[in-house]
């Protein structure tokens, strides 16, 4: 489990093609010394299992079907990443319940400097889009941020300058694809009553 509330932004230090997925180096982290192999951390949102720890580095394993469902596949040495370790008990939630489970792939539509706070536009799949809600919690790249507004399957979010300055979202382009989870409590209530819904033609 995760909070969403970015500690650092890490690097792409290696990948390596493997017969059961990919293999990624991560370098750039401050909290390395809290860090044991086993232990979860997310990386720009996806939870992933540390492997192997270096003096300077972690290794961890990514399947085919994270792969498929993420935009880990697109990653090289160089890029750089939001890093979040697991929530520990007692630790503050700072920000919103996030499992690390990527729902979909969205496409920033728009990124600005507006009124000193940063705003991003993102494009959601028709799946989130339907959990979404204005003033709900979303994670965009692994970051927790409230939908400001929801305009079709568009959705807008205010961004503080902390946040802009110290996460990868202030690097975004237009176009760029972004890893999404919606809302935890939204997903569950949105199954339990899918057998209750009214089809659209009736």
């Amino acid at each position: 489990m995760f909070t969403g509330i970015i500690q650092a932004v890490g690097e792409v230090a290696g990948r390596e093609r493997r017969p059961t997925g990919l293999r990624l180096t991560i370098t750039r982290v401050p909290f390395l010394e809290r860090l044991r192999a086993g232990d979860s951390v997310s990386l720009a949102g996806v939870c992933t299992t540390i492997v192997d720890l270096g003096d300077e580095t972690f290794d961890v394993d990514v399947v085919e079907a994270t792969l498929e469902r993420t935009t880990i596949e697109s990653w090289r040495p160089g890029d750089p990443v939001n890093l979040e370790p697991a929530l520990r008990a007692g630790e503050p939630l700072g920000g919103h319940m996030v499992q690390g489970h990527i729902d979909g792939v969205g496409t920033v539509a728009g990124v600005r400097w507006e009124d000193e706070s940063g705003v991003l536009e993102v494009g959601l799949p028709d799946d989130l889009e339907r959990v979404t809600v204005p003033q709900g919690s979303f994670a965009v790249d692994g970051v927790s941020l409230t939908v400001n507004r929801l305009t079709g399957t568009i959705a807008r979010f205010a961004i503080i300058p902390y946040t802009w300055s110290h996460t990868t979202l202030g690097r975004l382009v237009p176009g760029a694809r972004v890893n999404l989870e919606a809302d935890l409590i939204g997903k569950h209530v949105a199954r339990a009553l899918r057998p209750y819904a009214v089809p659209a033609d009736s």
